[in-house]
């Protein structure tokens, strides 16, 4: 694992969507694999810059969603479908074929999660999944005590996860679902790399204890500790509780320039 730590959340958005960048360059068909919420956005805008700036060609990349609500009606505007659309696709210039999510409206749900999980191995495994973490450590919809074997499934969700999504929903707990379907850990660990960012000192108990703890279900980011390739990318004040913090800072001031991130 290899811990980045930036002066905010703009330099960690840049800094992926260099490694994105990078990728497409080598992979311009690459499955890009995307997270929602606030914290990647600044990754997002950063990479839609540079696309319509002309140095990036991402007109063969694929998208693909990490997670959906469970019971929103299509076309939600808070759905993640509706979201990574009109945050992500449309604004890099995408085609609708070129983007993949599970279908959290389906009258089977199980069969719609199985149905996704069979999806990505079919379209050749995702090459770099974005991920943020929660407060409590979750990754994707992986709630805490999660298995870290687990694939693509339905999760009922924590409380503080409800509370945290709220200020999506008008701030209304009551219209956030309380079930979603989520790629597993086990499934989120075959992609070929991990980006995880995280920006707030809220997040540094969490950031804390996946890159210094023990690797445990019930701080599923810790997972992340098995992959070989995984970059974790924190600004400074999610980096504040990090015990190997200046190390860390030392040995990214230090590594060779063309191996990026």
């Amino acid at each position: 694992m290899e811990v980045v730590i930036v002066k905010d959340a703009k330099a960690g958005g840049e800094l992926i969507a260099g490694a994105v960048a990078d990728l497409l360059a080598r992979k311009p068909d690459a499955l890009l694999g995307v997270a929602t919420g606030s914290t990647p956005l600044p990754i997002y805008d950063a990479l839609i810059a540079k696309v319509r700036g002309g140095g990036v060609d991402a007109s063969r990349a694929r998208i693909c969603q990490l997670d959906e609500y469970v019971g929103l009606p299509a076309g939600h505007p808070e759905s993640y479908r509706a979201t990574v659309l009109r945050q992500v696709v449309e604004p890099l210039g995408l085609p609708a074929e070129q983007f993949m999510g599970p279908d959290g409206s389906a009258a089977d749900v199980q069969a719609a999660c199985e149905a996704y999980e069979e999806a990505l191995a079919a379209a050749g495994g995702v090459d770099l999944q974005i991920l943020g973490i929660g407060t409590d450590g979750h990754i994707g919809f992986n709630e805490p005590c999660s298995s870290l074997a687990s694939r693509t499934r339905i999760k009922t969700l924590t409380e503080q996860t409800r509370i945290d999504n709220a200020r999506f929903f008008g701030n209304d707990i009551e219209q956030v679902p309380h079930h979603v379907i989520t790629q597993g850990i086990g499934t989120i660990l075959d992609a070929r790399h991990l980006v995880l960012l995280a920006t707030g000192e809220g997040k540094a108990e969490a950031v804390a204890q996946t890159v210094e703890g023990p690797v445990a279900s019930l701080v599923p980011a810790s997972a992340l500790q098995l992959h070989p390739r995984a970059t974790v990318v924190v600004d400074e004040a999610a980096a504040s509780k990090l015990k190997l913090a200046e190390y860390f800072r030392h040995a990214y001031d230090n590594k060779p320039e063309w191996q990026g991130i």
